[in-house]
């Protein structure tokens, strides 16, 4: 049995004693901590924490953490992270002034990484997600969903999908799979939208099941993507498969969809931007998850979701990167942090727990990951020296990660992973 001890810890975040499976409303702002203090780590597990005064004498590999804290690794529950190009294009169409929904209709958007998706091969789509894996646990990332969605044939969301197959088989990290074919609708089945909800229905869906390719399925349900009706239809068809439900919703208008998400049953609805009373109430009386990606509003120009609302109001909310090419291309999960608190005015204890132990809920991952408590697997971060927690979103333009340990172990780069 191998043992990891770290010292003289400045503050260990996120450390409990009691399991909690998310944290909603006021409880979000009160962030365990344990100041001084030593953690202990056997195989890839926490075995033990406390004050420095009980710390163990020795163990086989023993790092001092003086001026430094440890938080447990973020859990990134929303990406989009196999993709085959970059769109800094539309990142300019958007500049001289045109809106996300007119790059959509002209052919660009999710239409533009659909074509060039289809065009490359699994094995050109494995190296750079593999490479954008590599860099989001470098920023801390312990815990991540990807989707699909950017296939829109049945033969290129397969592809997708087993490209997170295999990064699922390499990678030191736990990875969720999410199948989403109605990520939008493809310029061929413009004028008869049905037709290729029956190829997700009739023939995606199935395939993806057979192959064990997927843990959730999504549907973009917006303005301009899916209607509340088709979404519905969808995630019924999802549901048959033992397929749930974690959705993108009201993005971009009033549009139904965190409803349509609660009455499927959705572990999750996803951005939120559009949110208002009658979604708030909706979600008080749901288990679902409302989930807010503050580097889209940020990278897009539109409003960021009413966190601060949302919280007062009682619900647990989430926080996720986003990361993909077109709305939001970052996976670093302290930025997101640092806009939450920045932009939709959360604690940074707040927006610490939203992106940890919520984060992990948010993917069904909260028994193993999201904090520091024995049993859990120890996947943490150490931070460079800093004054306070509130440090970290403060700084949001350092890179405040030090050291990366993973299944109990120093995570050493991409080459440790070889």
């Amino acid at each position: 049995m191998s043992t990891l001890l770290i010292r003289h810890i400045k503050s260990l975040v996120q450390a409990e004693t009691s399991f909690r499976p998310f944290v909603k409303g006021a409880e979000m702002a009160r962030l365990p901590v344990l100041d001084d203090a030593f953690l202990l780590v056997k195989d890839q597990l926490i075995h033990s924490f406390g004050p420095m005064s009980d710390c163990p004498d020795t163990a086989d590999v023993t790092i001092d953490a003086t001026g430094r804290m440890v938080f447990p690794a973020w859990c990134d529950s929303h990406t989009h992270i196999v993709f085959a190009a970059s769109r800094e294009e539309e990142f300019v169409s958007r500049i001289r002034g045109l809106s996300y929904e007119e790059i959509a209709r002209q052919g660009g958007g999710i239409l533009n990484s659909a074509r060039r998706l289809q065009a490359a091969s699994e094995e050109q789509l494995l190296e750079g997600a593999w490479q954008r894996l590599q860099e989001v646990i470098g920023y801390g990332t312990g815990a991540i969903e990807i989707k699909s969605g950017y296939g829109l044939t049945l033969d290129s969301e397969l592809k997708m999908l087993r490209v997170i197959r295999r990064l699922r088989e390499i990678s030191p990290i736990p990875i969720k799979a999410t199948f989403l074919g109605a990520h939008a609708v493809p310029t061929e089945y413009q004028a008869r939208r049905q037709d290729y909800i029956a190829l997700i229905i009739r023939e995606m869906l199935p395939a993806v099941v057979e192959e064990h390719l997927a843990d959730y399925c999504d549907v973009f349900c917006d303005k301009g993507f899916f209607t509340v009706e088709e979404t519905a239809q969808i995630l019924q068809a999802a549901a048959g498969y033992g397929l749930k439900a974690k959705i993108h919703a009201n993005e971009l208008g009033y549009t139904g969809g965190v409803q349509a998400g609660i009455a499927a049953g959705a572990i999750s609805v996803d951005h939120l931007e559009y949110t208002g009373e009658a979604e708030i109430a909706a979600l008080l009386d749901s288990s679902t998850l409302p989930t807010l990606l503050p580097s889209c509003a940020f990278f897009l120009g539109i409003p960021y979701a009413p966190a601060r609302r949302m919280i007062d109001a009682g619900l647990p909310v989430v926080l996720a990167t986003d990361y993909n090419p077109g709305s939001s291309p970052s996976g670093r999960m302290s930025l997101v942090v640092a806009l939450a608190c920045i932009k939709m005015k959360m604690l940074p204890e707040e927006a610490i727990q939203a992106a940890t132990i919520n984060g992990a809920r948010a993917m069904e991952l909260e028994a193993s990951y999201g904090s520091i408590a024995p049993g859990k697997v120890a996947n943490l971060f150490i931070t460079k020296p800093m004054p306070s927690i509130a440090y970290l979103p403060y700084a949001f333009g350092s890179d405040l990660t030090e050291t990366i340990i993973l299944n109990g172990k120093i995570w050493g780069g991409p080459d440790s992973n070889k």
